[in-house]
């Protein structure tokens, strides 16, 4: 798993009917894009994380310095 700043982390409801969370990745620490992250969900709560099977990342190009 690769992200860049900016990118969106989605991690998928492990039951019928259970809503997908999702966060902005805010600091990636790994080599190569790699974990651990550190996220900002839609609720407004920060936390660092090491990603498993049940997430996926959607990328973003990056912002322009006009766009932050």
């Amino acid at each position: 798993m690769q992200a860049s700043k900016g990118d969106r982390l989605v991690i998928h409801g492990h039951h019928v009917g259970q809503p997908d969370r999702e966060a902005e990745i805010l600091e990636v620490h790994g080599r190569d894009g790699g974990p651990p992250y550190v996220v900002r969900w839609d609720d407004g709560h920060k936390s660092t994380l090491f990603p498993s099977s049940d997430a996926t990342i959607e990328h973003y190009p990056p912002k322009s310095p006009k766009e932050r």
